[in-house]
C-alpha cells in the first residue's frame, strides 16, 4: 500500500516512522525546506520555545538531547526532529520543498491523486497515485491575521502587519513602534525579544488567559500539576471513570479549591493584581481551552514599562497620523504609532489541497471536523488525519494516532457501525463547544485531555500500558518514553491476531479481524 503524508512536523514524521515499520510504502511531502513544522526555520519567531519540559515533550522512542535546557528553543526542537529522521532512516520518503497543490480522491478503490510541486513554483506539477492519504499539515500551519480597517494607507506609509510566524529577526524591530497583537503563547513570546531592541512595544488582548508559572511558588514545577493525570482531572471530562467520579463528585469542594489555588499563586507570583492583568473569569473557566505557560521576563518587562498591556482591547483601524507617521486607534479611543504590527491571533484550521466537495464530507455544519478518535473522517475513504488532536502532549498523541492508523490499514480494528461513531462524534463536539464556548479550534484542540484521548485510542487496539504505569503517571509527569514498546506490540498482534490472546496486555478477539 502507497500512503501520502502531507506535512512533516511531529505527526508526519512519527506517521512515517509507525507506517514504514508496519510494512508501507509511505512518502511524506513538506512545504518547507527543513522538516518540524511550527518549529521550522521558516516559522520560527524570536523568542519560541516550548511550553513543556524536555522530559515530556518528545516521542515515545527518542528522549531529547540530555543537554538541552527544560524548556528548548524552537531551534533545538527542530533539531531534534532532524536526528530523528536521521535515527529511523526516514529521508528517503521526504519530499522536501514540496507543496501539495491538490489531493483528489478517484474513487475508493483507485484512492488518490496527489499533484505536488516545488514550493513557490507554478511547474513542474507531478501526479502521482496513493492508495491512502494522511493529512498531518497541522492545525497552527494557516496563521489568522485580521484584516484591518485603513490597512492599504497604513502600508503605504511604511506600516507593516505580520503574523508571529512570519516574523523570523528581531532586528526589524530595532527602533520601531511595535504593536503585538494577541495574549496567547505567541504572542507574550515574541513580545520579549521584541521589546529588548524596540522603539515602544504595546500588547493589544482582546482576552486575558492565565499564564502559568514554571515553579508555583518558586518551588513546584508545574508539570508535576499539569502535565500528570491528576492535573488532567481536575477539569471534568465528557465521561468519567474511577477517582474522577469522586473529584467531581463528593470531592468536587476539594477539587474547586485546588484549581482556585492555581490561579491565586499565579496572581500572586506575576503580581498580576498590581498590573492590572488578573483575567476575567476563574482559572477553571478559562483553562477550559487553554493554559499558557508563561514567558519568562513578560511580568518582569511590564513591571518595568518597557512592554505595555492594553487588556480587554482591539484594534479597530490602522491610520496614518498627522505627521504621516502609521499608527494604530485602540477600542477605547488610544491612539498608538505603529511600524509594525505583530499579530499571534491564532490559526485557521483549513485542508486546502483538499477541494470543496470532500471538506464538506469532513466536517459539520459549523465547520467542525468529524474525526472519530480525532483520526478517522466518516464518509471520506482512505484518508485519516495526523496530528488533528492538539494537547499537552501533542507528539505523543499525534504517535498513538499514528499506530491507530497503521493498526486500521493492517486490518487490526473492526470499527462501530458508522451512524454509532458519527453519534459519538456529535456527542463529543457537542460537548467541546459548551466548555470551550466554541474555542476548540473547530474540533481539534483536546486541551486539557491528552492522556484521555490517548487511552481512548489505545483501549481500542487493546494495547494501553499497564495499569501501574497509569498510575504512576497520576502524581508524575508523563513520560511518553513508556509508550516506545506500544508500535512494536501492535505490529505483533495485526500480523497474527489469533496469537494475541497470550501476549501480556490482552486483547478482545471481538476487536481484532485481519
Amino acid at each position: 500500500m502507497r500512503i501520502a503524508v502531507v506535512g512533516a512536523g511531529f505527526a508526519g514524521v512519527s506517521a512515517a516512522k509507525v507506517l514504514r515499520q508496519s510494512g508501507f510504502d509511505v512518502t511524506v511531502f513538506e512545504r518547507a525546506p527543513d522538516v518540524g513544522g511550527v518549529w521550522s526555520r521558516t516559522r520560527r519567531y524570536p523568542g519560541l520555545t516550548t511550553q513543556n519540559d524536555k522530559g515530556t515533550y518528545h516521542l515515545s522512542d527518542l528522549p531529547m538531547p540530555a543537554h538541552y535546557p527544560q524548556w528548548p528553543s524552537g531551534e533545538q526542537v527542530q533539531r531534534y526532529l532532524e536526528t530523528y529522521v536521521e535515527k529511523f532512516g526516514l529521508a528517503s520518503a521526504l519530499r522536501l520543498s514540496t507543496e501539495v497543490v491538490s489531493a483528489e480522491l478517484v474513487n475508493d478503490e483507485t484512492g488518490w491523486l496527489v499533484t505536488s510541486r516545488p514550493t513557490g513554483a507554478q511547474e513542474p506539477l507531478t501526479v502521482q497515485r496513493y492508495d491512502h492519504l494522511i493529512v498531518a499539515n497541522g492545525i497552527f500551519s494557516d496563521p489568522l491575521v485580521p484584516s484591518f480597517d485603513g490597512q492599504a494607507a497604513f502600508a503605504a506609509a511604511g506600516g507593516r502587519v505580520l503574523a508571529t510566524g512570519e516574523f523570523p529577526d528581531v532586528e526589524a524591530a530595532r527602533g520601531k513602534n511595535v504593536l503585538v497583537v494577541g495574549y496567547g503563547k505567541s504572542a507574550c513570546d515574541v513580545a520579549v525579544p521584541v521589546s529588548e531592541v524596540a522603539a515602544q512595544t504595546h500588547v493589544v488582548a482582546r482576552e486575558l488567559l492565565w499564564k502559568m508559572p514554571r515553579k508555583l511558588g518558586g518551588a513546584l514545577n508545574y508539570k508535576y500539576l499539569l502535565l500528570t493525570r491528576m492535573g488532567e482531572a481536575l477539569f471534568r471530562y465528557l465521561h468519567l471513570k474511577g477517582f474522577e467520579r469522586f473529584l467531581h463528585g463528593p470531592g468536587n469542594g476539594l477539587r474547586q479549591r485546588m484549581v482556585t489555588s492555581v490561579g491565586s499563586v499565579a496572581t500572586r507570583q506575576f503580581n498580576l493584581r498590581a498590573l492590572g492583568l488578573v483575567p476575567n473569569g476563574s482559572f477553571e473557566d478559562i483553562a477550559r481551552s487553554t493554559v499558557s505557560l508563561a514567558t519568562e521576563g513578560f511580568f518582569e518587562r511590564v513591571t518595568d514599562g518597557r512592554i505595555v498591556v492594553h487588556r480587554d482591547q482591539v484594534i479597530t483601524e490602522l491610520l496614518v497620523d498627522d505627521a504621516g507617521r502609521p499608527a494604530a486607534r485602540l477600542a477605547d479611543g488610544t491612539v498608538l504609532p505603529a511600524d509594525l504590527v505583530l499579530c499571534g491571533t491564532g490559526f485557521r484550521q483549513r485542508v486546502p489541497f483538499l477541494d470543496e466537495a470532500v471538506h464538506a464530507r469532513l466536517q459539520d455544519d459549523a465547520g467542525n471536523f468529524m474525526l472519530y478518535r480525532q483520526i478517522l473522517p466518516l464518509g471520506v475513504p482512505r484518508l485519516t488525519f495526523a496530528g488533528y488532536n492538539s494537547s499537552f502532549f501533542s507528539p505523543l498523541s499525534a504517535e498513538m494516532a499514528a499506530v491507530w492508523t497503521a493498526a486500521y490499514l493492517r486490518g487490526g480494528i473492526t470499527l462501530p457501525p458508522e451512524e454509532r461513531m458519527r453519534d459519538e462524534v456529535r456527542a463529543r463536539l457537542a460537548w467541546m463547544t459548551a466548555r470551550t464556548n466554541g474555542r476548540h479550534a473547530r474540533g481539534t484542540n483536546i486541551i486539557p485531555f491528552s492522556m484521555h484521548n490517548i487511552d481512548e485510542v489505545l483501549d481500542e487496539l487493546g494495547l494501553n500500558l499497564g495499569s501501574l504505569t497509569r498510575a504512576r503517571q497520576w502524581l508524575l509527569p508523563v513520560d511518553p518514553g513508556s509508550y516506545r514498546g506500544v508500535t512494536a506490540q501492535m505490529i505483533r498482534r495485526t500480523a497474527d491476531p489469533v496469537s494475541a490472546i497470550s501476549d501480556d496486555s490482552p486483547i478482545k478477539m471481538d476487536k481484532v479481524r485481519r
